[in-house]
């Protein structure tokens, strides 16, 4: 059953399949699909897509979507080699268009991408059984370090990036994860994630990788039935966004608390959070392991900070997340930096991506086997890593090195709901570049000069911005970060 050595996840599955084959893996509604099902339906989906001509190698284009038949078509790519495109139906037409004459898929599996160049199948309904049925394949021997699924970055600096991640990268990632949260095979999961984004889905393979039970939710909106889910299913952990955290607290107060007791577990990542709300947390789950993720698209979770175990260091987003993860502070030659120096923040380890897609975008991408993440930041004498900003959104003031983020959050603490800061050319020539900042409009804001006034009482002089300007709204990605770049477009 399975039979893939190449795929350490797959061969989890095929264990749990084997050792308790009647528990429950995946829940959606009133169906349960229990391992030993899970196991022979991706076998089953597998002789699909080989029927459908698919081979080894070949990309496949997988419109997610939060269902059953998406797990199944995920884990069959890898059984067979071929490699998953994972993507948003709902994205951008500009960018559904430029990922899929990119990677030149062979199918197309899900709805809502109109003019496909290739054959293109609906998730829902199952349609591989008339094809796929009992049929076996015959196992393929594929190398662990074969890419698995191509994930294509939000492009908040420029185009979107397609990340090669091999088997065993995403099999990495599961583990570093499930050492330091805790997931064992008792947990009940649910997952409101959107399984498009590099989050969510690294859920569901660390769910799956130790046998424990996940719970399919359509997302976060309807905060009742969510609340429903969580008591219904008795669920232990879950996983969130900084964005979400915000709506929860806005929309039902403190009741989420009356989980405290059964949540084991909360992951939270993909942006920044105020330590306020860090706190705020701390004290409504005091037994629930509260931990955030820091990483990329690139270098999955690559460290983790637990709020309750570091406390004092809640500025800080950790240390690396397993001892097979390293994270070093370098000069652009790939020095490394003295701690308390601020340099280019680099991550090796068994999750790292070795090569994006396009091989331009490998340019300055690498130090050796360490991955640029572009974030510039420093490390302390104990070993926890600090955030600065990203390395190409820094502003140069005159040689002095400022990060929009410390701006922003000024800004904010004096009553402005959202904004951004950018670099710009200086109007004056002197300094080079100086800060922009950009308001978003809300009903009782402070008047400009007030913010002004307010904003150079908390900053030095170079970091005060020197252009101001309103706006309808912040740009920002579907995970919460600010795209600064594109204000300056």
């Amino acid at each position: 059953m399975l039979d893939a050595p190449h795929s350490p996840l797959l061969c989890n599955i095929a264990k749990h399949a084997v050792e308790y084959p009647e528990k429950v893996a995946l829940v959606e509604g009133d169906l349960r699909i229990t391992y030993r099902q899970l196991a022979l339906r991706i076998e089953s989906v597998a002789a699909y897509l080989h029927a459908m001509g698919v081979k080894s190698g070949d990309r496949i284009l997988l419109a997610a979507q939060k269902e059953v038949e998406f797990t199944y078509v995920y884990f069959a790519a890898h059984l067979i080699g071929a490699v998953n495109v994972v993507v948003d139906s709902a994205a951008p037409v500009d960018r559904l268009s430029y990922i899929i004459s990119t990677v030149n898929p062979v199918l197309i599996l899900g709805e809502g991408i109109d003019n496909a160049p290739c054959p293109c199948v609906p998730l829902r309904g199952n349609p591989f059984a008339a094809i796929g049925g009992d049929r076996k394949i015959v196992p393929q021997r594929i190398n662990g370090d074969a890419v698995a699924d191509i994930m294509f970055t939000t492009g908040t600096t420029g185009l979107p990036k397609g990340v090669c991640l091999s088997h065993e990268n995403i099999a990495g990632s599961a583990g570093n994860t499930n050492a330091f949260i805790g997931t064992t095979a008792d947990d009940i999961e649910a997952l409101a994630l959107p399984l498009s984004h590099s989050f969510g889905l690294g859920r569901l393979r660390c769910v799956f990788s130790v046998g424990a039970t996940l719970v399919l939710v359509g997302n976060f909106a309807n905060l009742k039935s969510f609340f429903n889910i969580l008591e219904k299913e008795k669920v232990t952990g879950f996983g969130m966004v900084p964005a979400v955290w915000q709506y929860i607290k806005r929309i039902s107060g403190r009741r989420i608390t009356r989980f405290a007791g059964q949540l084991k577990y909360i992951e939270i990542g993909s942006a920044a959070l105020p330590v306020e709300d860090k706190h705020l947390l701390m004290e409504l789950f005091p037994d629930t392991r509260l931990c955030m993720h820091y990483g990329l698209t690139e270098a999955s979770r690559a460290m983790f900070i637990e709020f309750h175990e570091q406390e004092n260091r809640l500025d800080s987003i950790g240390q690396p997340s397993s001892p097979l993860v390293e994270a070093c502070v370098m000069d652009d030659k790939g020095q490394a930096k003295a701690a308390g120096i601020d340099g280019e923040i680099c991550v090796r380890g068994n999750m790292v991506t070795k090569t994006y897609l396009l091989p331009d975008d490998n340019h300055d991408a690498f130090h050796g086997a360490w991955f640029r993440t572009g974030d510039w930041g420093h490390c302390d004498t104990d070993g926890y890593y600090y955030l600065t900003g990203r390395k190409k959104e820094l502003i140069n003031v005159g040689g002095e090195k400022v990060s929009p983020e410390t701006i922003e959050d000024a800004i904010k603490s004096v009553g402005v709901a959202d904004c951004a800061c950018v670099g710009v050319q200086d109007p004056n020539g002197m300094l080079g570049e100086v800060p922009k900042a950009y308001l978003k409009k809300s009903e009782n804001c402070l008047e400009l000069n007030d913010i002004k006034r307010r904003v150079a009482q908390l900053l030095p002089p170079h970091e005060v911005p020197a252009l101001w300007e309103w706006v309808d709204f912040i740009p920002r990605t579907d995970s919460g970060k600010i795209q600064r770049l594109k204000l300056k477009q």
